[in-house]
């Protein structure tokens, strides 16, 4: 037990060994009190408290974050654990040296509110995500409390079914692969890496299985599974879709990145609002939606295991349909005022 020594002000001070750091030097804890006693067990309480906060008190974080990757490398998807060792690298350079014991609210916090300067408020989201999954790992014992940025709501563009019909077009004379690639994703709302897995094998009568995605991992792009269980999923798709398709191989010989390059060279030659691959499932979606089609039906043919997903995001508005039902609406309202005017 520390022994607390009188100091020549009349308070008692109690020193408590803490750690030693990476150049050999020793680092206490100080503890001072109007009282010996009190000082002492000021001192006994932090003593009692750094033994029971469990074996990897003194882990370095980033020694932690190392740990974390190579216990989920078998786990998680190879995209995944890349954007993880991509985070580790980058994201938490003011703590990599401070041991997992050193983690509180205000030290956290105080990563966050610098991180989110230059930073997006999903950016800072995921990392804190990451920070968290590993002291949770390494020590479930430490107990903080964050506050992050609040979320930016996207202005997402939708595109219309002439920007639809315009690409199609354009790729029929110019790029085959990409003809089949905007089919899948506007009409059967696939995902980019689920149109560069796809081989002719998953094809079934008018039926496509979507059983595997194509995606980066730290060796260069791999076939995994699907992002998600309700991501593995069979869709119909219109005949002259499939005779689109070929009867051998890949039905897209395109890497997802190759897709990515090739679609936004073909918005820039056509004119096009710039937008996503991907944003071509918010055309799906909002397309389903908009003629009635029930959400349980537009999960199911997305593969979205929630509606929380495709009421956020995938619920865009086509402004031509807007403008349809808009004119339902004032038309109603029209028929009301007249129907008011004619009954007084």
């Amino acid at each position: 037990m520390a022994k607390a020594k009188k100091l020549p002000s009349g308070t008692w001070r109690a020193l408590v060994y803490d750690y030693t750091d990476e150049d050999g030097k020793r680092h206490y804890e100080s503890f001072t009190a109007s009282t010996k006693k009190e000082a002492e067990l000021k001192a006994a309480e932090f003593a009692y408290t750094k033994k029971s906060k469990g074996k990897n008190a003194e882990m370095l974080f980033k020694e932690a974050l190392d740990r974390y990757c190579e216990l989920k490398s078998n786990v998680l998807s190879p995209s995944t654990l890349r954007g993880y060792r991509i985070m580790a690298r980058n994201s938490y350079k003011s703590l990599l040296n401070y041991p997992l014991k050193s983690f509180t609210t205000d030290l956290v916090q105080s990563w966050i509110n610098e991180y989110a300067t230059d930073h997006s408020p999903k950016s800072v989201r995921n990392a804190h995500g990451l920070l968290s999954a590993v002291l949770d790992t390494f020590a479930p014992e430490i107990n903080f409390r964050s506050t992050l940025p609040q979320q930016i709501k996207k202005d997402l563009y939708v595109p219309s079914d002439d920007d639809i019909k315009a690409l199609l077009a354009y790729f029929s004379i110019k790029d085959k692969d990409m003809e089949i690639a905007v089919y899948l994703a506007a009409f059967g709302t696939l995902r980019r890496s689920e149109v560069c897995a796809l081989t002719s094998d998953d094809v079934h009568d008018n039926m496509i299985s979507i059983n595997k995605a194509m995606v980066k991992a730290s060796t260069g792009w791999a076939v995994k599974t699907t992002k998600t269980i309700s991501s593995t999923r069979t869709i119909e798709m219109p005949q002259f879709v499939i005779d689109k398709l070929p009867s051998t191989g890949k039905l897209v010989n395109l890497m997802p990145d190759k897709v990515t390059t090739h679609f936004e060279s073909a918005l820039k030659q056509l004119d096009i609002p710039s937008f996503r691959f991907h944003d071509l499932r918010h055309y799906a979606a909002s397309i389903m939606h908009a003629i009635g089609v029930p959400d349980q039906y537009i999960m199911q043919r997305g593969g979205w295991s929630s509606d929380r997903t495709l009421k956020a995001i995938y619920r865009g508005t086509i402004e031509e349909y807007t403008k349809k039902y808009n004119d339902v609406t004032l038309q109603h309202f029209d028929k009301m005022q007249h129907e008011m005017q004619h009954d007084s």
